[in-house]
C-alpha cells in the first residue's frame, strides 16, 4: 500500500499532529560540518529525555517473550508508531536480537510526506537520537546506489518537512541503539511502492552485503484505522503470506490495496534480499493492534514483529492443503451456475455462505473451460485475494466471457461446457530450476512488464520436459523461449489441488 505524499502517521492522536506540523527540526550542518538528521519525533513518538527512553525500552523488553531462535537472522520486520501503541510489539523484534552482533544495519522504510518515484538513500553523515548518534555508512550507502537506477543518493524522505518529519527510520533507531550498541547505519526511505523497485533493493543488497554483519529492518506497520476485528483479519491475510514467503503475491495486493501496510514495499525487499541470502523461514513472534494498548477498538492500526532466518532445515514444512470430495463437488457446482448465470441470464451469481473452513479460506485459482475435450476458457488469479468459493465464482464467469483468446460463451453452449478447477498454493521463488518437478509445480515467470503462468498440468498434457516446459513458461509471458536464463527474470513455483467434470 503506497501512502507517499499523504501527511497521515501511523496511529498519532491530533495534538502530536499538532506538534509536529510546527516548525519542523532542520538538519544541522555548519561551513565544513558533518551532515546530521537531528531527532524530529522525539518527545511525541517516543520520550526526548534518554533516560526515560532507555527505561522505557528497557521495561517493554523485559515484557517481551519470543521464542529462542537458534539460527542466523538475516532480516526483521517492526512497527514504526508511537512506542505507546506499538512498543509492546516492536519489543519482539528487537528482544530477538540481544546478544546479536552487528556492525551494519540497513533500515528500510515508506515515505509518510514526500512522494517521489525512487528509493531514496540518505545522503548525510549521521542520524541522531536522544541516546546518541549513529553514522552512517557511507562507503556502502555510494556502493548501493550505483547498482540500480532505482536508487538515489538523496535527502528526500529524510529531511523534514512543513507537513511533518518522517518517524519510520528514526523510531527503529532507540530500539537498536539499546539492543546492539555501536554500529552503522544505512537509512533507506522508498518513494516507490512497487514490486520492481523493492526487487531492486533487494538484489542489490544482497550482492553487497557480504558476510553475516548485517541486519535489514523492514520499518511498517499492517492496516490502518478498521475496526478491530476487520483489522485483524485484513492483518492475518497478509501475516499468513509472510510466513509462507510469498512476497510476490503480497506485494501485488499491497499495491492493489486489496491488504494494508505502510511498509509493505520495505518488508518486500527486506524478504527478496534476506531470500537471496540464504534465509528459508519466516516467523511471525508477535501480532496486536492499536487497540490492544488504547483500548479503543473502533479505528487501530496493525503492528507485527518478524524475523527471516537461515536454516538448515529449508522452508517450513506445512501439511499440503487438501480439499474433500464434497468440497470439490461445492465448488465445481458454483463454477458452472456462475457461468449459467452470467451466460444465460447476465447477473452474477450470489453463492450462499458456506459451512466449509477451506473453502473460506483465502486461495488463488483458475478454472477452465472445455467443450468437446478443447480449452474454451481459461482465468484465475494467482494471488489469494478473497474466499477460495468466491474466487471460483469470478474467474469461472471470466473464463466464459472475458478470455480474450475466444468468443464469450453463448447460451447454446452451455450443456456441453466441462469445468477443471486449478486451487494454487503460495508461490515461492525458484532457486535451483533443477529443483521444479514436472507434474508437481507450475510455474509463473516475470521480468519487468512480462508476467505469464502455466498450470502444472500443462507440462503433462504436452509431455514437456523440465526445459521444455521453461521455455513455454518463457513465451506466455511474451519474452524469448531463454529468458528463464536471464538474471532479472525471476521464476515462481507452486502446486495446485486440481480437479474437474472431465477425464484428462
Amino acid at each position: 500500500m503506497s501512502i507517499t505524499g499523504k501527511s497521515r502517521i501511523c496511529w498519532m492522536t491530533a495534538p502530536l499532529v499538532a506538534l509536529l506540523s510546527m516548525a519542523p527540526l532542520q538538519c544541522v550542518r555548519g561551513a565544513g560540518s558533518p551532515k546530521v538528521r537531528q531527532a524530529g519525533v522525539a518527545g511525541s513518538f517516543y520520550p526526548a529525555d534518554p533516560k526515560a527512553l532507555s527505561a522505557m525500552i528497557d521495561d517493554m523488553l523485559a515484557h517481551a517473550t519470543p521464542p529462542p531462535i537458534n539460527a542466523q537472522i538475516l532480516a526483521v520486520v517492526a512497527p514504526h508508531a508511537g512506542y505507546q501503541y506499538s512498543g509492546p510489539v516492536a519489543a519482539y523484534t528487537y528482544a530477538e536480537l540481544k546478544g546479536r552482533k552487528y556492525s551494519r544495519v540497513v533500515i528500510i522504510a515508506p515515505s509518510h510526506y514526500e512522494a517521489f518515484d525512487f528509493s531514496s538513500v540518505y545522503d548525510g553523515d549521521a542520524y541522531a537520537t536522544p541516546l546518541g548518534t549513529v553514522q552512517v555508512d557511507k562507503t556502502f550507502a555510494r556502493q548501493l546506489v550505483k547498482m540500480s537506477p532505482t536508487m538515489r543518493l538523496s535527502s528526500q524522505g529524510h529531511d523534514p518537512t512543513p507537513a511533518g518529519a518522517e518517524h519510520a527510520v528514526e523510531v527503529q533507531l532507540p530500539w537498536l541503539q539499546r539492543v546492539l550498541g555501536k554500529f552503522e547505519v544505512v537509512p533507506i526511505v522508498m518513494g516507490d511502492q512497487s514490486y520492481e523497485s523493492s526487487r531492486a533493493l533487494g538484489v542489490a543488497l544482497a550482492k553487497l552485503i557480504q558476510g553475516g554483519d548485517t541486519l535489514i529492518v523492514a520499518s511498517s506497520d499492517l492496516s490502518h484505522y478498521h475496526p478491530y476485528d476487520e483489522a485483524v483479519k485484513i492483518d492475518h491475510k497478509t501475516l499468513s503470506a509472510l510466513a509462507e514467503w510469498d512476497y510476490f503475491s503480497m506485494s501485488r495486493n499491497f499495491q492493489t490495496r486489496t491488504w494494508e501496510a505502510c511498509g509493505g514495499a520495505p518488508i518486500a525487499a527486506a524478504m527478496i534480499a534476506a531470500e537471496r541470502m540464504g534465509a528459508t523461514q519466516a516467523k511471525v513472534l508477535k501480532y496486536a493492534n492499536s487497540g490492544d494498548t488504547s483500548g479503543d477498538k473502533s479505528r487501530v492500526v496493525g503492528y507485527s514483529a518478524d524475523v527471516f532466518v537461515k536454516t538448515q532445515y529449508g522452508k517450513n514444512a506445512e501439511p499440503p492443503f487438501a480439499l474433500s470430495e464434497s468440497e470439490k463437488s461445492e465448488l465445481l457446482s458454483v463454477a458452472r451456475k456462475s457461468v449459467e448465470e452470467a451466460v444465460g441470464e447476465k447477473k452474477e451469481f450470489e453463492p450462499g455462505p458456506t459451512g466449509s473452513e477451506a473453502l473460506n479460506q483465502d486461495r488463488g485459482a483458475f478454472v477452465t473451460l472445455l467443450e468437446s475435450g478443447d480449452l474454451r476458457g481459461c482465468i484465475g488469479y494467482t494471488s489469494a485475494t478473497k474466499p477460495l468459493y468466491l474466487t471460483v465464482r469470478d474467474t469461472a464467469t471470466f473464463a466464459a466471457l472475458r478470455d480474450p483468446r475466444f468468443r464469450p460463451v453463448s447460451a447454446p453452449e452451455l450443456p456441453r461446457l466441462q469445468y477443471e478447477i486449478s486451487v494454487l498454493s503460495p508461490l515461492r521463488r525458484v532457486v535451483d530450476v533443477q529443483q521444479i518437478k514436472v507434474g508437481q509445480d507450475g510455474l509463473l515467470m516475470k521480468n519487468g512488464e512480462h508476467e505469464g503462468l502455466l498450470l502444472p498440468q500443462v507440462p503433462v498434457e504436452q509431455k514437456w520436459d523440465r526445459q521444455k516446459f521453461l521455455e513455454e513458461t518463457c513465451g506466455k509471458a511474451g519474452m524469448r523461449a531463454t529468458c528463464w536464463q536471464d538474471a532479472d527474470t525471476d521464476i515462481f513455483a507452486f502446486t495446485a489441488v486440481v480437479f474437474g467434470e472431465h477425464k484428462p
